[in-house]
């Protein structure tokens, strides 16, 4: 009976490690990275989200999810290094923002 309930055991993890290894990323969720966030409020946020070569500033409320601007991914302004005494995200966010605006 020992022998059994470990041969089940056994078959379980094969099949749960090969759904694993075989199920890829789905869609664009490999392809998915975020670069940052701030809050805005109590419940809402600004998230800077890289797709692929795109990279989309999404404002993120209670049950929804807006796009606010789409731009390159060289477009971007680069973040300041740790050398330089690193904003928040917050602080390089609205940098960012007012020279575009310029």
């Amino acid at each position: 009976m020992l022998f059994g309930l470990v041969v089940v055991i056994a078959i379980l993890l094969a099949t749960l490690w090969a759904l694993k290894r075989l199920s890829g990323p789905r869609g664009a969720v490999g392809q998915l990275r975020v670069l940052g966030a701030t809050s805005v409020g109590p419940r809402e946020r600004v998230v800077l989200v890289e797709l692929g070569k795109k990279v989309l500033v999404l404002g993120v409320g209670q049950g929804n999810v807006r796009t606010l601007h789409v731009m390159e991914a060289d477009e971007l302004p680069a973040a300041p290094s740790a050398s330089e005494g690193r904003p928040d995200f917050s602080a390089w966010l609205r940098q960012s923002v007012e020279r575009r605006r310029s």
